[in-house]
């Protein structure tokens, strides 16, 4: 789930056991769109994203930790963000509060969850964003995401944000993305591409760890948004798992 920038230095140390890997295919680790995959009841994801402009001296960081609240139904979330740019130097962009309630199964054709967040940006006012998440399995190959937002930030322009992205599942961790978003800031829309590919290291502890990486560009009159994108996830137990007999 998730769009924006941020950072936090997430080192995990993974040793594999002599046990065998285990077979964890990747799924909920999209870019730039949203899935509308809850996290596992006793599973936590930690996910961190860099962007950095080639056209100017600048980059964002954004990291992301979910937990599920009770079951997969429920989930909450934050988000932190962190900006460079060579006039204002490292700066802290905000903190969003986020909760996403399992509408249909994520294990379900079409999956949605809706998600309510409240955004503290640290130049501005509180804001809301209510999104829209829905993704589809097109066959044994191929899943789709989609997603439609709104921000809500009192006495200030609103923000419709609109995404859709199709992953072309080539090995069970390998994977080809094609993502595409558009937001309609104050005044004017930015559309951008996002082209990439993802893979998965899993272990017989139950970790997954999935790097990613993508080409960003802008389409239009104004090209904005060219960059490189860099993803990198954890995902791994904290409960144990109950097994029934």
């Amino acid at each position: 789930m998730r769009n924006g920038s941020l950072l936090i230095v997430a080192v995990l140390i993974a040793r594999p056991s002599d046990r065998p890997t285990v077979a964890q295919t990747i799924a909920d680790n999209s870019f730039l769109i949203e899935e509308a995959y809850n996290q596992e009841a006793g599973v936590v994801q930690h996910i961190s994203t860099w962007q950095r402009s080639l056209q100017v001296s600048s980059w964002n960081y954004v990291f992301t930790q979910e937990w599920p609240i009770g079951s997969e139904q429920h989930q909450l979330s934050y988000t932190l963000l962190v900006g460079y740019a060579a006039r204002t130097n490292l700066d802290f962009d905000g903190l969003g509060l986020n909760y996403r309630y399992q509408l249909t199964p994520a294990h379900s054709r079409a999956a949605m969850a809706p998600r309510l967040s409240v955004l503290m940006p640290s130049h501005d006012r509180v804001g809301t964003q209510i999104a829209l998440p829905l993704s589809l399995t097109l066959g044994s190959q191929f899943v789709s995401h989609s997603n439609a937002g709104v921000t809500l930030t009192p006495r200030s322009q609103t923000v419709y944000t609109l995404g859709a992205s199709v992953v072309w599942l080539a090995r069970p961790t390998f994977n080809v993305l094609y993502e595409m978003t558009w937001v309609s800031g104050p005044g004017r829309g930015v559309t951008l591409m996002n082209p990439g590919i993802r893979w998965a290291y899993n272990f017989a502890s139950g970790l997954q760890i999935v790097p990613g990486v993508a080409y960003t560009f802008g389409v239009g009159p104004e090209r904005e948004g060219e960059g490189v994108f860099v993803y990198l996830s954890f995902e791994h137990r904290f409960r144990p798992e109950h097994r029934r007999e």
